[in-house]
């Protein structure tokens, strides 16, 4: 699988399509012949009972999200700067301008989401405005633009779908194959059960990769549209994983807003921030460039692959090296 390192946008562009396709794909081909072997009207049930409750979250998930992360809208009276910047990046962008919100929460970030009901929303936190400067901040809203004009909520809700949807059906299958009266059929059962859920981990590696490839995408829009962008983003992620990282470790052992669940939605995975600053902690007085320097001078090991594995976020290292060549 690429990296996003060295990829042209139409490379960028074919790959999303070609992970999207595979994780279409298999999941059909699975399905289908699950649907030969056993009876179909319990999983079908099943099917459409899960499609509908992931289906029913994601309508209503910006009032989750704004409760989970306090979010309340920011009016134009409290910050008119902030609410100039997102109108005009968003005829940039081609886009109805969203809601500007603000999540009070500590940690510095920055996220898109939305759904029919909802409308579209863009929110910053009350860390990435104390922790960056206008400039930044206006690169990493160009960022969470791309990520709305090209419907990432609506496309990760959907591929996210079919992971869900295959976890659900092994652990039914591995329950009636524990608790069935048929010896045989129940064997049968739970030894499907098992392939099911192993495969839905299959598909969420390809959703990671998936997800890994529209951050890369939504930094490219905000290169196009933010004057300097390329760099405005790097000095931005820069930070917010410097601060992310020194946020964490004050608010260890404290109770705090648990960002695990929704971390997709973040410009940064707060999640990986610990180890994407582990050789720039002592980099506090730097300036901002010495910063982005630092990280860039960094060799990529092997760790770091197989972090970025299991992540949504690309490694900090090929993300910023990405941007670089943008900037150039």
């Amino acid at each position: 699988m690429g990296n996003g390192v060295n990829m042209s946008i139409w490379e960028l562009r074919f790959s999303m399509f070609a992970t999207l396709a595979i994780i279409i794909g298999l999941s059909t081909l699975v399905f289908s012949v699950v649907l030969l072997l056993f009876s179909t009207f319990d999983l079908i049930t099943l099917g459409i009972l899960v499609v509908a409750f992931n289906v029913g979250q994601w309508l209503l998930s910006p009032y989750l999200i704004g409760a989970l992360y306090h979010t309340r809208e920011l009016s134009p009276q409290e910050n008119p700067q902030l609410h100039q910047v997102v109108e005009e990046l968003s005829k940039k962008s081609g886009i109805k301008t969203p809601r500007l919100m603000l999540a009070q929460i500590p940690i510095p970030n920055a996220f898109a989401y939305g759904s029919p009901v909802a409308g579209n929303r863009v929110a910053v936190t009350d860390g990435i405005l104390k922790t960056l400067n206008p400039d930044e901040v206006e690169a990493v809203l160009g960022h969470e633009l791309g990520h709305l004009k090209h419907r990432d909520v609506q496309a990760m809700m959907f591929v996210s779908l079919l992971p869900a949807l295959f976890t659900y059906i092994g652990y039914s299958l591995m329950l009636s194959g524990v608790f069935g009266g048929n010896k045989k059929s129940s064997s049968n059962g739970a030894a499907l059960g098992i392939a099911f859920v192993a495969f839905s981990y299959v598909l969420t590696m390809f959703t990671l990769y998936l997800s890994r490839l529209r951050e890369y995408y939504a930094d490219r829009h905000s290169a196009s549209i933010v004057d300097g962008g390329a760099q405005k983003l790097s000095t931005g992620l820069a930070k917010i994983v410097q601060a992310t990282r020194n946020t964490g470790r004050n608010r260890r052992g404290r109770q705090g807003t648990s960002t695990s669940s929704f971390k997709a939605l973040f410009i940064a995975d707060p999640d990986t921030a610990a180890v994407d600053s582990a050789e720039i902690s002592a980099m506090s007085q730097a300036t901002d460039q010495q910063l982005v320097q630092e990280i860039l001078s960094r060799r990529l090991t092997t760790a770091d692959r197989i972090a970025e594995i299991f992540s949504t976020h690309p490694n900090i290292i090929k993300r910023l090296r990405t941007l670089q060549e943008l900037n150039q």
